[in-house]
């Protein structure tokens, strides 16, 4: 796989030892043990992967490179680049403007962008609508698009089966930048329909078997399905994609209750299924799958705490998050600046979207075990300092650079 020139704020001489080594002993990438840094008093494990992926490394080679190369030109960002706060307000500090935020609201009015500025593309994506006003601008879009592939194969994906007359189900958050611009890109292929949780994928269900009027459709998916949509004759043939960060269990528990929803209307056998029902199963992205995979595997580890870093604004950071809060107490924090004391954590609950403060969050016994993971948008650097501040709490045997020689 390609790899990228982060700048080096983002990285972690640390993080970078073990993730070698750890490829060097696993180059299949089977292994999903956690990694385990024996500070003596305090075991700290680390998820076997996390931090920035491959569209995240891309997209910020590709921005930072784009600041360098067009001194004095006016630089602006869709939208956030990815989420991560520190990301951003790095970008920010180099110069460039963000046009929208992360829902879509314009800060920086259209019509002030000019054809010799360069607009950046975030990984997200955008939708047909934005490109083509962008486009009538006069600017090119081309050589600052960054895109993720995985989101790219997501729309493509969308696009064939469309064109099989399947309807497109979207396993996603409505206001989020990538299912926007998901939504727009089948939208103009098949009719579409977004779906945010299996809640709302059984009360689909329910339109597709007659239980629930269509009219009411209408009214409880209201701003989730495209223009013209006919619940009654939209529902006979669907197929699901998904925003690539979703809990990957939750996109394949939505297609499988809508495959036998299909099943059960249709009375199909075994080989009549995709006259209904498209196979989709390869929308998954990679990264997604890696990260809750190992966070899953991390936490057969007996510990008595997880912390999470990552934006407080970040898809695949929640659910990680929401795998760990099944098993144990767990700290959603995105630097280690929020770690005030041994005794002190104000932490991010992505349920209510507000930090709370919690004491005596470490406890009080002679060896404390922490099971540690990021978000595909959180640079090493962060995770590392995470680990610098939690061993500074007990009296260590060891040192990080001790470490980081062991994994060398």
């Amino acid at each position: 796989m390609k790899t990228f020139d982060t700048p080096i704020i983002y990285r972690s001489p640390l993080i970078s030892a073990i993730k070698k080594k750890r490829k060097e002993v696993d180059k299949m990438k089977k292994d999903f043990e956690p990694t385990l840094l024996d500070f003596g008093p305090l075991q700290i494990y680390l998820a076997r992967h996390f931090g920035f992926c491959y569209g995240v490394e891309n997209a910020i080679e590709i921005a930072f490179r784009t600041v360098e190369e067009n001194p004095g030109k006016k630089i602006y960002l869709l939208s956030e680049m990815i989420h991560n706060p520190q990301v951003n307000a790095d970008l920010q500090a180099h110069g460039v403007s963000f046009l929208q935020d992360t829902y879509g609201n314009q800060l920086v009015p259209i019509d002030e962008i000019g054809a010799d500025d360069i607009v950046l593309i975030p990984a997200f994506g955008t939708t047909l609508e934005i490109e083509k006003k962008l486009h009538n601008i006069g600017i090119q879009t081309e050589n600052y698009n960054t895109t993720c592939p995985f989101v790219e194969k997501v729309w493509n994906r969308g696009e064939a089966i469309a064109k099989k007359d399947y309807t497109i189900i979207i396993h996603g958050k409505p206001r989020h930048e990538e299912t926007r611009a998901t939504f727009s890109r089948v939208a103009a292929h098949a009719p579409s329909v977004i779906v945010k949780d299996i809640e709302e994928a059984k009360e689909l269900a329910n339109y597709i078997t007659g239980e629930k009027p269509a009219d009411d459709f209408y009214i409880e998916f209201k701003g989730q399905f495209t223009e013209g949509f006919k619940a009654e004759k939209d529902l006979e043939r669907i197929g699901v994609v998904n925003q690539t960060t979703m809990l990957a269990s939750d996109t394949q528990a939505i297609a499988d209750l809508l495959k036998q929803t299909m099943i059960g209307k249709y009375h199909l056998t075994a080989g009549k299924v995709e006259e209904r029902f498209a196979d989709t199963r390869d929308t998954l992205c990679y990264a997604t799958n890696d990260n809750q995979g190992a966070v899953s595997k991390m936490l057969e580890t007996a510990a008595d705490l997880a912390i999470v870093v990552g934006g407080y604004n970040s898809s695949n950071t929640s659910h990680l998050v929401e795998l760990c809060e099944e098993k144990l107490p767990t700290y959603f924090i995105n630097s280690e600046e929020k770690i005030l004391s041994p005794k002190e954590i104000l932490h991010h609950n992505f349920h209510t979207k507000t930090e709370i403060l919690t004491t005596d969050f470490l406890p009080a016994k002679q060896k404390v075990s922490i099971l540690i993971t990021s978000g595909a948008s959180c640079p090493d650097a962060l995770v590392e300092g995470v680990i610098k501040k939690m061993a500074d709490f007990y009296p260590v045997t060891k040192t990080v650079e001790e470490l980081i020689h062991q994994f060398q």
